[in-house]
């Protein structure tokens, strides 16, 4: 385990347990539609699923509470007469629905109250009706979304190429948003005045939706399937999902001030072909990616700008919807931080806990800090006026005590950045409701900050002198501290820890090596010189005492650079001799070497003048020399060829030099 380094996280350990068949929500119809989006919606009191219906477009809501096999014939929410392709639970009222059909309307649906699937005997289950409806899509209504921040505020993208901005109080369309394609998903910011969305030409918008034009327009994911968007709570960043040219499913993290290219470029995830749904929890900064066609569902934690890997929930069962409760519908007595609904084989949907495990009985405040409760932070004339915030949180605790939610100020948030940039929004009402709460801390670091202290005069030079007096005294030699009082001046206990640089090797010249002896001399004059000079002006109405004893050491150090000086010119002058006498004689040498050189050459050159006149023209001469003697071997001529000396072909001639 050496050299590894496990990152600290308090979901660092969450695991998915699975529900049994029996806690499940069996015997549905799910749509089979081709429609890209999440088929199934949840909030802490009902499920809503895309249903599989004839004679037009229906959806199914199920109390949560109804698990096991539901009835054959339900009650369904009808009212559209093509295919139903998106819902949505409005943030701030459970009861309150709304959906977008094939048809190119959106409606808005009241669940009755105490809504069961389960009817009594003979009696035929009634179906509920939409209590508005809006038209103004020329196309299909792909996706709805409602404001997290502002009350009755409605967003729907078609295929038309816009999202249209509602009223719901006012029942109509207030702004609109013109693409160049098809959208294929959107999502709020938290104070609910931007929008990011995703569309087929490949291009990722972040809206100032009140002024009805994109802030910023940039290059997505390149492949060419669909690329899912997730803000990331009240980060400034958003998250999005997609495929790279190789149809590798990618994740990437994006600065909504400067969205030129993602955070650290697109991260690789797998080679799935199908969609990968994110989902953000702000409250543990979590985000949670379920793919379409797989059962696996991976969650990782953002810090420090980028995600980090935690673990991955693996089932056999694919899935092709999936659904988040929000985090006030958790189950908090089992430390549960997250539930998702997924969809299996378009029969059933199994919910799956994720868990954090904690053998403590008690509520954990750690991992349950404030969310989002069911008031909003405006109304929808408000919003549409130009009004920002956030809604306010509830205390969690308070919920785990079965108590009524207790609110607290949404300024406690886990994270505060302000955009920065000039093409994003215009300066927020926000920032000025949330004021009082940033000069809190105001008082805090005041308070906390030694500056002004260390910014004072600087200290008088009586006051350094006993300082730096007090600080050398425990660092005194045993010997030295029995002295008495004579040690009073600061200047005069600077130079004692020098005086163990003594050479004591001085006793002992012929030990020393020359290159000890130069630097001993290039480096204790320094010293005495340099150090001895403030000693006498430091305090002069000192004791004589110091004084004798530092002239004495000043003498004998003084003799002590004397003999050390004899030794080294004695040395120098021993060495210069050796060497001048080895100069003489490497010159005698090579004046002798070279004397040779050209006696041999010049012998040479005649041998082989004499060999050429002698022997005339022979082939494969080859000369010898050994000491003295010179052994010339050639071969004749085929046709002159005879034996000599043994050897067919072959002469040989001695020559002595």
């Amino acid at each position: 385990m050496s050299g590894r380094f496990v990152r600290s996280s308090k979901y660092r350990h969450v695991f998915g347990r699975p529900t049994r068949k029996e806690q499940c929500y069996d015997n549905l119809r799910i749509s089979k539609n081709a429609w890209d989006t999440n088929l199934v919606k949840a909030n802490p009191q009902y499920l809503a699923v895309n249903w599989e219906a004839s004679g037009g477009g229906a959806f199914a809501v199920i109390p949560l509470g109804e698990k096991g096999r539901l009835p054959e014939q339900i009650p369904l929410f009808r009212g559209h007469k093509a295919v139903v392709l998106d819902t949505d639970w409005n943030p701030f009222d459970d009861s309150l629905i709304a959906s977008g059909s094939d048809d190119g309307k959106a409606f808005i649906w009241r669940v009755p109250e105490n809504f069961t699937l389960r009817t009594e005997e003979g009696e035929d289950p009634k179906d509920v009706a939409p209590s508005k409806q809006f038209t103004g899509h020329s196309r299909k209504v792909g996706h709805v979304l409602f404001n997290p921040a502002a009350a009755n505020v409605l967003a729907t993208s078609s295929g038309d190429y816009t999202v249209k901005i509602w009223d719901i109080e006012a029942g109509s369309s207030r702004l609109t948003l013109k693409h160049t394609d098809i959208v294929q998903s959107l999502s709020w910011s938290a104070n609910g005045s931007l929008i990011v969305t995703t569309s087929r030409d490949k291009k990722l918008r972040i809206w100032d939706v009140r002024q009805e034009m994109p802030a910023h327009t940039v290059q997505g994911h390149a492949g060419a399937k669909n690329s899912r968007v997730t803000w990331m709570g009240e980060h400034d960043r958003i998250a999005t999902t997609g495929f790279s040219k190789m149809s590798d499913r990618q994740l990437g993290l994006w600065d909504i001030r400067d969205p030129k290219e993602p955070i650290g470029g697109f991260h690789m995830l797998d080679s799935i072909s199908g969609v990968c749904m994110p989902f953000w929890d702000d409250s543990t900064q979590c985000l949670y990616l379920a793919g379409k066609g797989d059962g696996n569902i991976r969650y990782f934690e953002y810090e420090h700008d980028k995600f980090e890997y935690l673990s991955e929930y693996k089932s056999p069962d694919p899935q092709r919807g999936v659904a988040f409760l929000p985090k006030r519908g958790v189950n908090m007595h089992e430390n549960e931080v997250m539930r998702a609904f997924k969809t299996v084989n378009d029969s059933y949907i199994e919910p799956i806990s994720f868990i954090v495990p904690r053998r403590a009985e008690v509520f954990q405040g750690d991992i349950y800090p404030p969310v989002v409760g069911t008031k909003p932070a405006m109304s929808a004339a408000e919003w549409f006026g130009g009004m920002e915030g956030l809604p306010p949180k509830i205390d969690l605790e308070s919920v785990y005590e079965g108590e009524e939610p207790t609110e607290v100020p949404s300024s406690s948030k886990p994270v505060s950045r302000v955009p920065s940039t000039a093409t994003m929004l215009s300066p927020s009402k926000q920032d000025s409701a949330s004021a009082p709460s940033k000069k809190e801390p105001e008082p805090v670091k005041e308070a906390a900050q030694p500056s002004p202290a260390l910014r004072g005069p600087p200290p008088s030079m009586k006051e350094q002198t006993s300082s730096i007096a007090n600080l050398a005294a425990k660092y005194d030699d045993k010997a030295e501290s029995s002295s008495g009082d004579d040690d009073a001046s600061s200047f005069e206990e600077v130079a004692k820890p020098l005086e163990r640089h003594a050479f004591k090797p001085v006793e002992k010249p012929p030990q020393m090596t020359e290159h000890a002896a130069i630097t001993r001399k290039l480096s204790s004059p320094v010293s005495p010189t340099k150090l001895a000079a403030p000693v006498s002006p430091s305090k002069p109405t000192s004791s004589t005492a110091p004084l004798s004893s530092q002239s004495g050491s000043a003498t004998s150090r003084a003799r002590t650079d004397e003999v050390t000086l004899q030794d080294i010119k004695s040395l120098l002058e021993s060495q210069s001799q050796t060497i001048s006498g080895q100069t003489e004689k490497i010159a005698m040498l090579t004046a002798e070497v070279n004397r040779l050189k050209t006696t041999i050459g010049d012998k040479m050159e005649a041998l082989s003048e004499i060999t050429a006149l002698h022997f005339g023209k022979r082939e494969q001469k080859k000369i010898y020399l050994e000491d003295h003697s010179v052994s010339v071997k050639w071969r004749q001529p085929e046709k002159e060829s005879q034996a000599i000396n043994g050897n067919l072909g072959f002469r040989e001639v001695n020559f002595k030099l």
